[in-house]
């Protein structure tokens, strides 16, 4: 499986982004990406004051690829950008070498 990760730093960014970004996850981003071809699925991490972070796992180096190229030519203007101040600070690909599903199982949820 083929991996990305997008980053943006947190250290300039608004007070009460934590929040902001999180309802945004939940009243956006979840759906725009749950049901894309070529994803596996999409992990959205912060910690606050730090970072904010979309992880995504993709069926291929093709569908990576071609997420990664369009997002890439539109970082500055994408909507994590837009509501932080600034592009990411990273966007790295990468392998994913295994998945685990515990015994709690997978829950796929806009909000935590």
């Amino acid at each position: 499986m083929k991996g990305l990760t997008v980053r943006w730093s947190l250290v300039d960014a608004p007070a009460g982004i934590e929040e902001e970004l999180a309802s945004y996850v939940e009243g956006t981003s979840h759906a725009k990406f749950t049901g894309l071809a070529g994803l596996h699925f999409k992990t959205w991490r912060m910690r606050a004051g730090e970072w904010f972070e979309g992880c995504y796992v993709f069926s291929t180096d093709e569908a990576r690829a071609a997420f990664q190229e369009t997002f890439t030519a539109g970082a500055a203007e994408a909507p994590g950008s837009q509501l932080i101040g600034s592009a990411p600070i990273l966007i790295e690909a990468c392998d994913v070498v295994a998945v685990a599903e515990g015994w709690d199982g997978f829950t796929a949820a806009p909000r935590f």
